[in-house]
Parts: structure tokens; sequence; C-alpha cells
């Protein structure tokens, strides 16, 4: 039986990877999306166990104390990651896992998985990552000036991902990101 791949997104928070990530998954159903786990407050249409594992602080210092977690990061003031037994269980049964993470997590993920492949999502530019963080109506602005100071950063590192795809028009954007997923 073939391996998986492991196939990792990321970028900057409100950058759209959630968004893209849905509209592949739907035309992909056989790629079997990691859900990460978080001590962030759900958001209004998030559902536990479907979107995120929605923890608190202790249970997630727990994760990282049992080594359960194949990355985690703390990011603006609350943990994510990613548990580890359900991606190398889909990825051995030879199917393609997806994760969609934050930076720091996908780049201890190519550290720790040399055969994964990582997409870097980009915004058009930092006004429109700004204006989408603004959108959403989920952070303060102190929050948003935090996002966005921190975007700065990691769009300064996104060299060091194998792709590089930026979100402005959705539909282009999911071309490219099947044409990177399924070369043939």
């Amino acid at each position: 039986m073939q391996t998986g791949k492991l196939i990792v997104i990321t970028g900057p928070s409100g950058v759209g990877k959630g968004t893209l990530v849905k509209r592949l998954l739907l035309a992909h159903p056989e790629i079997y999306l990691s859900i990460s786990a978080t001590t962030r407050s759900p958001r209004l249409h998030e559902e536990p166990g479907k979107d995120y594992y929605f923890l608190n602080k202790r249970e997630f210092e727990q994760m990282i104390a049992e080594n359960s977690l194949l990355e985690w990061a703390q990011y603006t003031e609350n943990y994510y990651g990613t548990p580890k037994a359900p991606v190398e269980e889909r990825i051995k049964q030879g199917q393609n896992v997806l994760l969609e993470i934050e930076v720091v997590g996908a780049g201890k993920i190519k550290q720790n998985f040399p055969d994964s492949f990582s997409i870097f999502v980009l915004p058009p530019s930092l006004e429109e990552l700004e204006l989408r963080l603004q959108s959403r109506g989920t952070e303060t602005p102190e929050v948003i000036v935090s996002r966005m100071e921190k975007a700065k950063q990691e769009i300064a590192v996104s060299q060091q991902f194998d792709h590089r795809i930026c979100n402005g028009d959705l539909e282009m954007t999911i071309e490219s990101l099947e044409k990177i997923i399924f070369p043939d």
C-alpha cells in the first residue's frame, strides 16, 4: 500500500486559508483534513471537533507534556497544535492529509516530516489583509494590530516553504492549489 502525502497550508491570519481549504475539500473529499487543537474561544460558526478541538490551557499543556502533538505554537496568547495520532494513521493508510496551520507550526512540520510539502498563502497586499481581519468582526483593534505585525514577520519567511501562492482571486487560487497538490 502506498503511503499518503502530508500537505501543509499556511500563511498569516486572515489570508483566507480556511476558505481555500473548505473549497478544496468540497472538490476533493478524499483528502483528510487534520483537525487542530487550540485554546482560543470558538468563533460564531465554528463547531468543536469539526473546526478545532477547543481545549483549555491545562489540557493543551498536558498534550505537550505527553508528546501527542506533531507541532504546536503559541500565537497571540493562545496555543495551537496538531494532534499526532490521526495524522500518522491516515498517512499509513495511504490517504493524503491536509494541515491548515500557522506559520511556526508549518516550519516545525517541515523539520519533522521532510517528505511533506508546504504551501504558503500570501495576501494580495498588507492593506487587503488588514481589511479582511477587520471584516471578520471577531478581533479587537489591538489584536488586529498584533496580527498585522505578526503577518509581516511571517511573510518575510515565506520563501522557506515549498510553494507560494497569492490569494487575490479565489477561483485562480483554488486552481493553483489543485495544480500543486495534484500535479498529474
